[in-house]
């Protein structure tokens, strides 16, 4: 039985200083939205989809609505609060949370990922990306946190036991994946040039990625 994904599509993106809502951006040939619903509906572990959304991204709610997913209005306050208050009206239990602006995401990426959650019997599992690879792209990260002696960042994708939201802090295990692509979480201009340029790189066919996991439970 799979499990739940929350796509958190409901930020203003205000560092982007552009009239399109974020989700909506266009990286290869759709909006950043749509390449994460993609995955999550070719994910095997994955049955249910919902979009939050807010005040802030009312055509991105309309886009999800036309994807044939469910869709949920948070109160916009930030990225940890409207997850919460997600997860707590829904009651949901075992959820997958995604930043809605992670157009490299794949379906095989989430399995993986699901699968590691489960292995490493902890409420909740963050996926990272060595700061190494930011500095190669010559991006700049909003958050590194040390782990284990490792600089690393995290993406924007969470397994966590929705039952323990509450708690103030989750153990938590760690998956590291090794790619500059995930390293691309498109919050500025230069986010998304980069986005873009990765996927011309690519021919747009995201079943060339081949991703490097490092685990540490």
């Amino acid at each position: 039985m799979g499990l739940i994904a929350l796509v958190m599509a409901g930020g203003k993106g205000s560092r982007m200083t552009i009239p399109v809502e974020k989700p909506l951006l266009d990286v290869g040939d759709k909006p950043m939205i749509e390449h994460v619903v993609d995955a999550l509906e070719s994910a095997e572990e994955v049955d249910r989809i919902i979009v939050a959304v807010s005040r802030h991204t009312p055509r991105t709610a309309s886009r999800a609505r036309g994807l044939s997913v469910e869709v949920l209005e948070t109160p916009a306050l930030d990225f940890i609060s409207d997850a919460r208050y997600a997860v707590k009206s829904l009651g949901l239990k075992t959820v997958l949370i995604v930043s809605a602006d992670l157009p490299f995401i794949t379906g095989k990426l989430v399995d993986e990922i699901v699968e590691n959650y489960y292995r490493c019997r902890k409420p909740a599992l963050s996926v990272m990306v060595p700061k190494a690879v930011y500095d190669r792209l010559g991006l700049k990260p909003d958050l590194t946190l040390n782990v284990d002696g490792r600089v690393l960042v995290p993406v924007g994708i969470n397994v966590i036991d929705g039952a323990r939201i509450d708690e103030a802090e989750l153990e938590q295990g760690t998956l590291v994946v090794e790619n500059e692509e995930l390293a691309v979480n498109v919050n500025t201009q230069e986010d998304l040039q980069m986005a873009r340029r990765l996927f011309d790189e690519i021919g747009q066919d995201k079943s060339k990625l081949k991703f490097k996991y490092v685990v540490g439970f």
